[in-house]
C-alpha cells in the first residue's frame, strides 16, 4: 500500500488461521491519509452523481467482469485471511460478479423517476444519491459483503470509502486493486486500513466527517449499537446487518432427508460463520430421532482440514479469539446438562480448528441456544408441534432469518408469516440473494440490502411537484394550505 509521508500510526497483521502463522503486515491509514481519502471521495461523489445511471450501470457490470477475471487470485487469498473452504471462496466471487450484473440490468429501472397523480400539472418522485457510504464490513465473506453495498449504491450514485476487518485488509485492498482495473473511475472505492484497537476512534471519526452521507454496517449486535448511536447523534443514515440465531424448523410431514441433507450444509458451510447459519435445529418431536440420525450421518461426511484442499469442507475458525469463544459456549453448555453427539473439542495442532458439533438435551439458557454461535456448532431442540416450534424459534433476541420444512406448502406459508425474521425460507436455506430484499429486525438490525429495497436505502427520496404557472389551482388549494 503506498502512503503519503506522514508518521506510520502503527501496523497490523494478518494471520492464516489454517497454522496460525503471519500473512503479511500492513500500515494502518494515518488521520492525514484518511482527510485526504475522504477529500478525494467527496469530490467523486460530487463528478458520480452528474453520471447518466445507465453508464454507472455499465461500470458496476465492469467491477463484476474485472472480479471473475481476477476470480483465482481473490478465491485464494480470502481462503488464505479467513479459512473458508476454496471451492466455497470461488463461489463467493461469483456471485459478487453475478450481483455486479443484476444491479447492472436492473439498477436503471428501480432508479427511475415515478410519476404521481397528486392534482398538479405534474408531480414525480427522483431517487438521488446521498454522497460518501462510509463502509464497515466483516471478515466471514470479505467480498461479498461489500459487493452487496457497493453494487447497488454505486449504481445509485453514491460512492464508497470501505473499512473492513483488520483480518481481512488484504482482501480489501485486492478488491480496490481489481476495482481499479475496471472502468469504474478512481475513488469511487477507497480502502481505509485501521486494526482492532484503532478501530472505534476510526469509525467516530469518518462517521462523524460532514463529508459522508451515510453509514452501512455489518458484524456484532454490540458494534451495530455503538455505529448506530454515532451516526444518530450526527444524523446520518444507516442501515445495520448484525447478528443472527437463524431457527431451522422441521415439522412432521417434512422430507427428513432433504431436510437433514440441507440443515448440514446452512450450519458448517463457512466453516459455521454465517449470521444466515441455521443455528438452532427445531424438530417436531415424532421426527426428531429420524432426523438426528440423519443428520448425524451427514455431519460424519463433513472433511475438516486445510481449506485449499479440494476435499476439505470444513475448514479452521478465522481467528483464535473466535474459537475460544465456541469452546466456552459448548463447554458451558455441556457443564448444564446438553450432551454431545458429536464433535465437542477443538483438535490438537496448529490452526484454529474446531469438530463441527452437534448437541442435544438443550434447554433455555445455555450460551448454544441464548446467544450467537458463530462457528461449526449447532444445538438441537424439541418441539411438541407447530406452536411450539413457533414459540421456540421466536423466543430470541435475534431476528434475521429462518427455514420452515414441511410437506404442505399452504402451511409452510402461514408459519413463516408467523416468524419473526427478515428471510423466511420454505423447504430451502436461508440464503441472500440480489433479487431479494436482505437484512432482519430486532437485534439482528434494520434497513435492507440488495433488490429494489436495497438500491433505495442511500437515495434522498426526491417529491419534484410542478404547479401551473400561475401557482396551485383551486383543486389543490387542500394540499397546499
Amino acid at each position: 500500500m503506498t502512503t503519503a509521508a506522514h508518521t506510520p500510526v502503527g501496523t497490523l497483521t494478518t494471520i492464516d488461521p489454517s497454522s496460525g502463522s503471519e500473512l503479511a503486515a500492513y500500515e494502518e491509514t494515518s488521520d492525514e491519509q484518511i482527510d485526504a481519502i475522504l477529500d478525494r471521495a467527496a469530490r467523486a461523489a460530487v463528478s458520480w452523481r452528474g453520471v447518466p445511471v445507465t453508464a454507472r450501470a455499465e461500470a458496476v457490470r465492469s467491477l463484476g467482469q474485472a472480479m471473475r477475471e481476477h476470480g483465482d487470485e481473490l478465491a485464494r487469498l480470502a481462503t488464505r485471511e479467513m479459512g473458508k473452504p476454496l471451492a466455497q471462496s470461488q463461489a463467493e466471487v461469483e456471485k459478487c460478479a453475478w450481483t455486479c450484473e443484476w444491479f447492472a440490468d436492473h439498477g436503471p429501472a428501480l432508479l427511475a423517476p415515478e410519476s404521481v397523480s397528486a392534482g398538479a400539472v405534474s408531480s414525480r418522485v427522483e431517487y438521488s444519491p446521498l454522497g460518501v457510504l462510509f463502509a464497515i464490513e466483516p471478515w466471514n465473506f470479505p467480498y461479498w459483503q461489500v459487493i452487496r453495498a457497493m453494487a447497488p449504491a454505486v449504481t445509485a450514485g453514491n460512492v464508497v470509502v470501505l473499512k473492513h476487518a483488520p483480518s481481512t485488509t488484504g482482501c480489501a485492498l485486492l478488491l480496490h486493486e481489481v476495482a481499479a482495473a475496471s472502468s469504474l473511475p478512481p475513488d469511487l472505492l477507497s480502502v481505509v486500513v485501521a486494526g482492532y484497537g484503532r478501530t472505534p476512534q476510526v469509525s467516530e471519526r469518518i462517521i462523524g466527517d460532514d463529508r459522508v452521507g451515510a453509514v452501512t454496517f455489518t458484524g456484532s449486535t454490540g458494534a451495530g449499537r455503538a455505529v448506530a448511536g454515532i451516526a444518530g447523534r450526527a444524523l446520518k443514515k444507516t442501515v445495520l446487518e448484525l447478528g443472527g440465531s437463524d431457527p431451522f424448523i422441521v415439522l412432521a410431514d417434512a422430507d427428513i432427508a432433504a431436510a437433514a441433507g440441507y440443515a448440514v450444509r446452512s450450519r458448517f458451510q463457512n466453516n459455521g460463520q454465517s449470521c444466515i447459519a441455521a443455528k438452532r435445529i427445531i424438530l417436531e418431536d415424532s421426527v426428531a430421532d429420524e432426523f438426528t440420525a440423519q443428520f448425524l450421518d451427514g455431519v460424519s461426511g463433513l472433511v475438516v482440514g486445510d481449506p485449499l484442499t479440494p476435499e476439505v469442507t470444513v475448514g479452521p475458525l478465522a481467528r483464535s479469539d473466535l474459537r475460544d469463544a465456541l469452546v466456552r459456549q459448548v463447554d458451558q453448555s455441556v457443564s448444564g446438562g446438553a450432551r454431545i453427539l458429536a464433535g465437542g473439542r477443538a483438535p490438537d495442532g496448529p490452526g484454529f480448528y474446531y469438530q463441527p458439533t452437534v448437541l442435544d438435551q438443550v434447554t433455555a439458557g445455555m450460551p448454544v441456544l441464548a446467544e450467537e454461535v458463530f462457528g461449526p456448532a449447532v444445538p438441537l431442540v424439541r418441539a411438541s408441534d407447530v406452536d411450539d416450534a413457533v414459540r421456540l424459534a421466536n423466543h430470541t433476541r435475534f431476528g434475521l432469518g429462518s427455514n420452515v420444512w414441511t410437506a404442505d406448502l399452504e402451511r409452510g406459508a402461514a408459519v413463516a408469516s408467523r416468524l419473526e425474521a427478515g428471510h423466511t425460507a420454505v423447504n430451502g436455506m436461508t440464503a441472500s440473494d440480489a433479487r431479494l430484499p436482505f437484512g432482519g429486525i430486532k437485534d439482528s438490525g434494520y434497513g435492507r440490502e440488495l433488490s429494489r429495497y436495497g438500491i433505495q436505502e442511500f437515495v434522498n427520496v426526491h417529491a419534484v411537484v410542478t404547479y401551473g404557472q400561475h401557482g396551485p389551482g383551486p383543486a389543490d388549494q387542500a394540499a397546499v394550505e
